[in-house]
């Protein structure tokens, strides 16, 4: 019959009675009939996957509220699946159409239950020949012995789940089994239901309840749309197997576990595992699809947390800005819309990318000087400064200010992406997705428990899509995790120790009470495009000699540090956003080190960066902005961060599974430590970008030799650099202080400082203040509306060569018992001529000599022309090509100067153990 002869609704009408074979002999009548079948997707091919005793909804457990991609695939992925276990490689002959039609033939169906020939399991299996299917009524059955499966057969309840209960455990001792739509709990003597020691077997819509499943190698698993509730799956060198679409709840210790790795000894089923896992593979999905499948609202079980729209007012005092905080964004978990990128905005919906909107009440030209706002006269005895070489920094020192005066629009390219998009930017991640070794976990519910997954002693697994909630841990001793979300865990969501390495991709790691992921025992993986947020600890959590590399993640709304590293702790912390924690966003403890490169480290209500100075980090090219206190604080004693704890990754006892392993005696050779990034011997502060903060842009309290090279510091809401302890030299060269709302650069007594080479330009008060000791040498100092320099207490200052010049007071004020020499400076005139103030009580203590004082010529003034700096022209002097290399290249530029200075520093805080040194 033609297709045109009755209207298509009506068709659809009919076929929707067809059962599967008909549907089958219909789609491959013609094109036109096969395409009419097909148009069937939301009717009749949604009817019968739904209606399959066999399995559940595609999208199950996870997002049961979501359409597949298309029902007809799914019932179709589905069908193959189950028939996994027929595929015996032992038992194909010549052809595989005279194998199936063997196995037909002579394929026999048994009746188990109370009116049945047989009245118990045993009594059938004992009559079953090879692929007999076995079918029990419902009702609960018990054996007081272990049964053994000699012969491949299947086992299938009847009725709903539910209505069939086997107390027994089973020992397979054949090639290949299946089971489906059973209750299956552990026999009165053993707590195993289920044992492989070297044959296949598959798992269908069942739930296993306070029992085991062990698989031993070569044996294999395939588990799909199973409930195990208190119930664990333990690999033993399993060389491959599957858990998809499962549920895993209360656990009371691990729900799985894979121990050692995959023996080259493989049974049959592999194959065939691998070919069905790269088919139902999120690669596969289509990117729309996936992320559709992703972001659909309302689909998730609420997590404890409330939920909250939260709004950032800059002059909001620190107790109400983390209740009202004018993010503008709303919160993933508010609608439980898990989606690939989130969007921050109130806009658009939480999926269309990733936009966070800051309301401000205050702009870049507010906190610049007042000279810009000084009547014409006065303007002439300005210098031009402006073309210095940070200043490239300064014009993109808010890169996220928006074309709305007030407003900040923080625009990042660090959405959670799609497993495509993360294989496209890794090789390595390419390999791993094209391999399959080990278990592969996909698209499971890991919830209300102790553990998720526990991978150890070189075992191998691959987690793609899953969720895990509400567990003391997530995952530990992780290896090649992708596409997970990982919260409300009641401990740390992925652990990451003793060697364990891997990639941590992709994920949505929250709400859990301590590290979101935590790295330690010499732990090296590779955590990239994460959504690190609203943990009750730290963020990211690097202790006790862990390593690994940190990148492109979003980090937020974390109760302590944003990223944590302490103890020896090694990591590279590259290009993440790390923003609007309620407490500092980077903490390096004690012993600390790691390379802090390209990060944008904003909004965090403690400081951007808080270091204590017996740690050695490298702290390079990061954006520092509007954070509530500190841009980076320095600290020496424990004592002086009381309001810091000693470890914000947790507490976490990491033997309390009995696990025995020697992480300390393990650590890796030298050479394979430290092949991501060379060590160093000095802390390094560089070619950051410091501003808006709320206090200083940089706070020293050190009692070690620190480096403060190249970086802008502007617009912070008090001192550009404040050194309030530094009994070693504090070195702060070539950088850029500008428009900071108190003064340039103060120095309390006791202090020792070098300042070199620096631009100091338009601060609200002194350019620069000093009542310790050192040296100031070669810097630009001015436009500022206090002093240019100012000498008080018992300063003992050696000032030479500078250029200084202030509009409103003296270009040096030398005050109180202040000594020390101010010689071959230039001292530039404003229109009140003040140039050098010297009032000391002891003059022949400081030496006043060989200054120069320049005017604004009459003719200059009276045309307007500006005068400019030159010979050399303003501080600071670093160009591009002078940095040793770019930030992309930091390994070698480190080796670099780490060859042309070694230093050595007696004295410093003794207690730390370490000593804090410097590096120009």
């Amino acid at each position: 019959m033609e297709i045109s002869g009755l209207p298509l609704e009506l068709w659809r009408l009919i076929l929707a009675y067809l059962p599967l074979p008909d549907l089958g002999r219909c789609c491959v009548v013609c094109r036109a009939w096969h395409e009419l079948i097909i148009s069937l997707d939301n009717t009749r091919w949604r009817q019968l996957c739904l209606g399959c005793s066999e399995c559940k909804h595609p999208n199950w457990p996870n997002h049961p509220d979501v359409e597949p991609h298309s029902w007809r695939e799914a019932f179709k992925q589905h069908y193959l699946s189950s028939k996994i276990w027929t595929r015996n490689a032992q038992d194909l002959e010549s052809s595989n159409c005279l194998y199936l039609f063997r196995r037909k033939k002579d394929r026999k169906t048994i009746f188990v239950g109370p009116t049945s020939e047989h009245v118990n399991l045993r009594s059938a299996l004992a009559v079953a020949n090879v692929y007999d299917k076995i079918i029990i009524s419902p009702g609960v059955y018990e054996e007081q012995n272990e049964v053994t499966l000699k012969v491949p057969v299947e086992i299938i309840g009847h009725g709903k789940l539910g209505d069939v209960a086997l107390l027994i455990s089973f020992d397979q001792h054949c090639s290949t089994v299946r089971l489906c739509n059973l209750v299956l709990m552990p026999a009165w003597f053993t707590p195993v239901v289920y044992k492989t020691l070297s044959g296949h077997v598959q798992f269908d819509n069942c739930n296993v309840e306070n029992g085991q499943l062990q698989i031993h190698a070569p044996g294999t698993c395939q588990v799909k749309f199973c409930t195990f509730s208190q119930s664990s799956i333990n690999f033993h060198n399993v060389a491959l197997s599957t858990i998809e679409n499962c549920e895993f709840i209360g656990s009371e210790s691990t729900s799985v576990t894979v121990e050692g790795p995959g023996l080259t000894d493989r049974n049959w089923a592999c194959k065939h595992l691998a070919v069905a896992a790269k088919s139902n593979s999120v690669l596969n999905v289509p990117g729309q699809a996936l992320t559709n499948a992703c972001s659909s609202e309302n689909h998730f079980q609420r997590s404890s947390s409330n939920f909250r729209t939260f709004e950032l007012n800059e002059n909001m005092t620190d107790s109400r800005q983390a209740s009202a905080s004018k993010q503008n964004f709303q919160l993933p978990c508010e609608k439980d819309s898990q989606c690939n990128g989130e969007e921050f905005s109130t806009k658009r919906s939480p999926c269309e990318g990733e936009v966070i909107t800051l309301e401000t009440d205050y702009s870049d030209s507010e906190m610049s000087t007042c000279s810009e706002n000084e009547d014409d006269e006065q303007s002439v005895y300005k210098l031009s400064y402006q073309s210095h070489g940070l200043s490239h920094l300064l014009a993109r020192n808010n890169p996220f200010r928006s074309q709305k005066k007030g407003t900040d629009l923080l625009q990042m390219d660090l959405e959670l992406k799609t497993l495509q998009k993360e294989l496209q930017k890794d090789k390595d991640a390419q390999i791993l997705a094209s391999t399959l070794q080990g278990c592969l976990i996909r698209k499971c519910l890991f919830r209300d428990g102790k553990g998720g997954v526990f991978v150890c002693s070189q075992g191998q697994a691959r987690l793609e899509c899953n969720i895990f909630r509400n567990l003391s841990y997530a995952v530990r001793c992780i290896q090649n995790a992708k596409c997970n979300q990982i919260h409300s865990g009641h401990r740390s969501g992925i652990v990451v120790l003793g060697n364990g390495k891997g990639i941590i991709r992709s994920n949505r790691i929250y709400g859990n009470k301590e590290a979101g992921i935590y790295i330690l025992y010499n732990g090296n993986p590779v955590v990239s495009g994460n959504h690190i947020y609203q943990g009750l600890a730290a963020g990211v959590a690097v202790n006790e000699n862990g390593r690994g590399q940190i990148l492109e993640n979003i980090i937020r709304e974390n109760h302590w540090g944003g990223a944590d590293i302490r103890r020896g702790g090694d990591p590279i912390l590259r290009k993440n956003l790390i923003c609007y924690g309620y407490s500092d966003g980077v903490v390096v403890g004690e012993r600390g080190k790691g390379l802090i490169e390209g990060n944008t480290i904003y909004g965090n209500k403690g400081c951007g960066v808080w270091v204590m100075s017996s740690s050695l980090p490298h702290i390079a090219n990061n954006q520092i902005s509007r954070n509530n206190i500190y841009g980076v604080a320095v600290f020496c004693r424990k004592d002086d961060a009381n309001d810091h704890l000693n470890n914000q990754g947790g507490n976490e006892n990491f033997n309390d599974e009995g696990e025995i392993i020697n992480w300390e005696n393990d650590f890796d050779s030298d050479e394979e430590r430290y092949t991501s990034h060379k060590p160093i011997t000095v802390a390094l502060i560089e070619f950051n970008n410091i501003n808006h903060n709320g206090a200083a842009g940089l706070y020293i309290k050190s009692s070690e030799t620190l480096n403060i090279v190249a970086n802008a510091v502007h617009a912070n809401h008090d001192n550009g650099i404040a050194v309030y302890q530094s009994s070693q030299f504090t070195h702060i060269t070539n950088n850029s202080i500008t428009c900071n709302s108190v003064g340039g650069v103060l120095v309390e007594a006791g202090c020792k400082v070098e300042l070199r080479g620096n631009g100091i330009y338009d601060n609200s008060s002194h350019g620069v203040t000093s009542k310790g000791e050192g040296t100031v040498l070669e810097n630009d100092i001015l436009g500022n509306h206090g002093c240019g320099l100012q000498l008080l207490e018992n300063a003992d200052m050696k000032v030479t060569k500078n250029r200084i010049q202030s509009l409103h007071d003296y270009g040096i004020a030398i005050l109180d018992q202040a000594k020390g020499a101010v010689q071959e400076n230039q001292i530039f005139r404003g229109k009140l001529g003040k140039t050098i103030l010297d009032k000391t009580e002891h003059p022949e203590r400081c030496t006043v000599q060989s200054n120069e004082i320049l005017a604004c010529s009459k003719n200059s003034c009276r045309s307007g022309i500006a005068w400019k700096l030159d010979n050399p022209p303003a501080r600071p002097l670093v160009d591009g090509s002078n940095r040793a290399t770019s930030m992309v290249q930091t390994r070698q530029r480190v080796a670099s100067m780490t060859t042309r200075i070694a230093a050595r520093v007696e004295g410093g805080c003794h207690d730390n153990g370490s000593i804090f040194c410097s590096i120009l």
